[in-house]
């Protein structure tokens, strides 16, 4: 699994931060660890410590906020994924399909109306 950010995407001044290359039980890893870390020990979850997540290029630090607020940075490096229990749990069954099959698609993560959206795609290489 891969981590990214791709800066001004459409030309609208709106950018993605995404999750890709990765297969189901990649996949799975993922939700265990947002599962576990975020929703059930309401602890950050940095990726930049998870062996089978590549973040050379930027880092996405998951955490839980009383408001939707999406993904932020004051670096544009270290990005930080700020959102309700409520958006936590949406985003584990979001990731649900990733986990049962192999999969072409994608999904956004969440829908806050931010210029920077999470994007998770197993083959978007």
């Amino acid at each position: 699994m891969k981590l990214d950010y791709i800066d001004n995407y459409n030309g609208l001044q709106e950018n993605i931060v995404r999750l890709f290359d990765f297969d189901k039980a990649e996949a799975i890893q993922f939700r265990d660890l947002l599962k576990d870390t975020v929703i059930e020990n309401r602890q950050k979850l940095d990726l930049s410590q998870i062996d089978f997540i590549d973040t050379e290029d930027c880092n996405l630090i998951f955490g839980l906020f009383k408001s939707d607020e999406g993904i932020l940075t004051k670096d544009n490096e270290t990005y930080f994924c700020i959102l309700t229990m409520e958006s936590y749990m949406e985003m584990l069954r979001l990731l649900e399909p990733f986990c049962k099959k192999e999969s072409k698609g994608y999904q956004y993560l969440y829908d806050v109306d931010t210029p920077t959206d999470l994007l998770f795609a197993p083959n978007a290489n």
